[in-house]
C-alpha cells in the first residue's frame, strides 16, 4: 500500500493555501490562491464565503494537476483558518450575510455593553469582550439587522464553512470556538451564558471536537469535484495560531512563539487556562487535547512595514530595509533621540483593548531619514509585542525564547531587533511560512490515528539570535519614551 499523505488547508485572510504532507512530515507539494478583504464601511471587514470556497478548489485543483502522483496518496485533510470570524447560515446552509471578519471593528459599543453588563463571564471565557471577537459581532447583528438576525440557524467560523463544503457536517473545534467568547476555555464546553447575552442558544451552535478528531468526510459531490475517495475522513482542525502552534512544534507547557505577519502575536502554552482579562491577555484552547495557550495579541504587525514602505515611495519593503540596515546597525545602539512610532495602525488589543487607538510618528525633525523611519517602525511593533509579552507573563506563563513565524520572520534584522527588546533568545524556523498548513495536516494524520511521532518533531531552526547587551540600555530608555506617548494618543481617539 502506498504511503499515506495528508492534505493540510489554511484559510488565511488575504491568501488560502494549501499542502501536500507525508508520513515523515516532508511537504511534497504547495498551492496558493489570493483572497481580497470588502471594507464597504469605514471599520468594517468582510469576506464572501463563498470566494474561500473558489480559493479552496483552485489551490487544490492546482495539486491534484500537478502533483497527481501524492494526490493519489491523500488519505485524509485537516483544516486550519483565520480565528473570530462569523459565517451566518439559515437552516438550508445559505449564508444570510458577509463574514465579518477578526480585524472588524464595528461592534465596539456592543463589547463595552457585554464587559459592564456581564464583568464575570471574562474568567469563563477567557477574554475580555472585544470588537474583534465574535460573539460582540452577533449582537451588532441582533440590534442593527434584527430580521437577518432571527433567520440565523448556525454560527460558523471561517474554516468550518469550508468542512461544510467538504463533508455537509456542521462541526467546530475547541480552538476556534475558544476565540468566539462562547466557549468556557476550562471546561471546553458551549459557555450558555454568553450565548444568551448574545441572543444564541446551544441550538445554534454546532457540535464542537479536539482539533485532532475526525469531523465527518467527504460528501460524494465534494469527492467528485476534487477526484477523492467519498468519506475521506476530515479532522475538526483549528484556528490559525494554535494550528501554527502544531506546525512548528509548539505544543508543551513552556513552548513560546512571536507570529509577526498582518497583526502580530505573542504565544505561550500552557498546560492549563491561564489568562488576564484585566490586561486584554487571552487564554484558549490549543488545537490539542489537555492544553492551552495564552496569548498577547497586536492588530497590525508586519502590516506597519508595508504602510510605511508605500508611505515612503520606496518599489519594496527590502529596499527600504537595506536603506535602514546600512545607516543604522542592528548591533549599534541608534539615538535616543531617533523618531519613535506608535504601531496602533488598526487599534490594538493586548493590553490597551483600544480598536480605535491610532498610531503615529513623534519626535521627527529635518533630519529624519526614511531609515529612521524604517527602524522606528521594526521597533515600535517590538514595543508593542514588548508590552504584550510583559501582559502574558503577568498571566503566569513563561516565556524562555520564542520563535518567530510570519512574513516579519523573514528580515534577520527585525528578529535581531526583536532578541534585544524582548532580553530573550529569538529564533526562525526552515518553512515556517507554511506552518498553519503543516499544522493542519498533522491534524489530519492524527484523525487517522497516525502521526504522533511528528508532534514532536517541529521544524528545523534556520538562525539563533541571542540579546545583544551593548544596545539594551538606549532600547530601555527608547521602551520608556514609547510608553509615555500612549496617554497623548489616547487623548487623540475622541477627535
Amino acid at each position: 500500500m502506498s504511503e499515506a499523505v495528508s492534505l493540510g488547508i489554511d484559510l488565511g485572510t488575504s491568501e488560502l493555501k494549501a499542502i501536500l504532507l507525508d508520513a515523515q512530515g516532508v511537504v511534497l507539494a504547495q498551492a496558493g490562491a489570493r483572497l481580497s478583504v470588502s471594507r464597504r464601511q469605514s471599520g468594517w471587514s468582510e469576506q464572501n464565503p463563498e470566494h474561500w470556497w473558489q480559493a479552496c478548489l483552485a489551490a487544490l485543483g492546482q495539486l491534484r494537476a500537478e502533483h497527481p502522483a501524492a494526490w493519489a496518496r491523500v488519505a485524509c485533510v485537516g483544516l486550519s483558518g483565520q480565528m473570530h470570524g462569523a459565517v451566518l447560515l439559515d437552516a438550508h446552509d445559505h449564508v444570510l450575510y458577509p463574514a465579518i471578519l477578526w480585524d472588524d471593528s464595528r461592534a465596539v459599543t456592543q463589547a463595552e455593553q457585554l464587559n459592564r453588563e456581564f464583568p464575570d463571564y471574562a474568567q469563563a471565557t477567557g477574554s475580555l469582550a472585544m470588537a474583534g471577537l465574535t460573539a460582540p459581532k452577533l449582537l451588532w447583528l441582533q440590534q442593527h439587522a434584527p430580521q437577518m438576525f432571527g433567520q440565523i440557524d448556525c454560527v460558523l467560523s471561517p474554516k468550518d464553512y469550508l468542512r461544510l463544503l467538504l463533508t455537509g457536517e456542521r462541526f467546530s473545534d475547541m480552538s476556534d470556538a475558544a476565540g468566539t467568547l462562547w466557549l468556557d476555555v476550562a471546561s471546553r464546553a458551549w459557555h450558555e451564558p454568553m450565548l444568551q447575552a448574545t441572543g444564541l442558544t446551544r441550538a445554534r451552535m454546532p457540535t464542537v471536537l479536539e482539533a485532532d478528531q475526525r469531523a465527518g468526510g467527504l460528501s460524494a459531490e465534494a469527492a467528485q469535484v476534487l477526484g477523492l475517495p467519498i468519506d475521506l475522513p476530515v479532522a475538526a482542525g483549528g484556528g490559525d495560531n494554535p494550528v501554527s502552534a502544531v506546525g512548528i512544534g509548539a505544543i508543551n507547557a513552556g513552548d513560546a512563539f512571536v507570529t509577526l505577519g498582518t497583526s502580530a502575536a505573542i504565544v505561550a502554552i500552557t498546560d492549563h487556562a491561564a489568562g488576564n482579562p484585566a490586561r486584554v491577555v487571552h487564554s484558549f484552547c490549543h488545537a490539542l487535547p489537555g492544553r492551552w495557550y495564552t496569548m498577547g495579541a497586536m492588530l497590525a504587525g508586519a502590516s506597519c512595514l508595508r504602510w510605511v514602505t508605500r508611505l515612503l515611495g520606496q518599489p519594496d519593503e527590502q529596499t527600504l530595509l537595506t536603506l535602514m540596515e546600512a545607516a543604522l546597525p542592528v548591533d549599534q545602539p541608534v539615538t535616543v533621540s531617533n523618531p519613535l512610532f506608535l504601531p496602533y495602525l488598526a487599534g490594538e488589543r493586548t493590553p490597551h483593548n483600544d480598536p480605535l487607538l491610532r498610531g503615529g510618528f513623534m519626535n521627527l525633525g529635518h533630519d529624519s531619514t526614511p531609515a529612521m523611519l524604517a527602524y522606528a517602525v521594526l521597533e515600535g511593533v517590538g514595543f508593542g509585542l514588548l508590552d504584550a509579552m510583559n501582559a502574558v507573563l503577568s498571566a503566569g506563563a513563561t516565556i524562555n525564547g520564542c520563535a518567530l513565524v510570519g512574513g516579519g520572520a523573514r528580515s534577520e534584522y527585525w528578529a535581531q531587533l526583536l532578541a534585544n527588546i524582548l532580553d530573550r533568545e529569538v529564533y526562525t524556523l526552515q518553512g515556517s511560512e507554511l506552518s498553519a498548513c503543516i499544522g493542519a495536516a498533522k491534524l489530519g494524520f492524527l484523525a487517522i490515528g497516525q502521526g504522533s511521532d511528528l508532534l514532536e518533531k517541529g521544524m528545523p531552526v534556520k538562525a539563533r539570535y541571542r540579546p545583544q547587551p551593548a544596545v539594551q540600555p538606549v532600547l530601555r530608555e527608547r521602551y520608556t519614551k514609547f510608553r509615555g506617548l500612549l496617554s497623548a494618543a489616547q487623548g487623540l481617539r475622541s477627535l
